[in-house]
């Protein structure tokens, strides 16, 4: 089945790439907020040390996703002001995409440690986290790619 297809001007690519930084910003700033909250929690200190330091690497890799989708609105501001080029949208659509994955690991390292708080079972949290991973890197880049390799055939 052949879909039509439209190509995007520069301006147009920046204002989507803008758009879905936009989106994804207050989802993850709210997680960081969480993520910074549970550390005061008495039940914090009750976790193993393990526990602790994956809610600990969960917290920096949300920061390294912050700092990628917020990339592009300094790229644009500070090494290309006032124009639009094949570089900056090129910079900018890599680190939304590369933003992805460091969130990916931080929200299945926060489910592992969550799901450990409510049941105690190390190996059921584990495994919850693993498989929140693979969920979040087939529907972020698995499907995607190959979707894209389809249709370059």
């Amino acid at each position: 089945m052949d879909q039509a297809v439209e190509k995007e001007n520069l301006k147009e690519q920046m204002s989507r790439i803008v758009e879905e930084a936009r989106m994804m910003l207050p989802g993850i700033q709210a997680l960081f907020g969480f993520q910074t909250i549970a550390v005061f929690s008495e039940r914090f200190e009750e976790l193993p040390l393990l526990a602790q330091d994956c809610h600990a690497a969960a917290l920096a890799l949300v920061v390294v996703a912050i700092a990628l989708v917020m990339l592009p609105a300094a790229y644009h501001r500070l090494a290309e002001p006032g124009i639009v080029s094949h570089r900056a949208i090129r910079v900018s659509s890599r680190a939304i995409c590369a933003a992805l994955a460091p969130l990916a690991g931080g929200l299945s390292l926060d489910v592992a440690v969550v799901l450990y708080m409510v049941t105690e079972n190390g190996l059921a949290s584990a495994a919850a986290g693993a498989a929140t991973l693979l969920l979040l890197m087939g529907m972020w880049f698995a499907y995607p790619l190959r979707r894209r390799r389809t249709l370059a055939h």
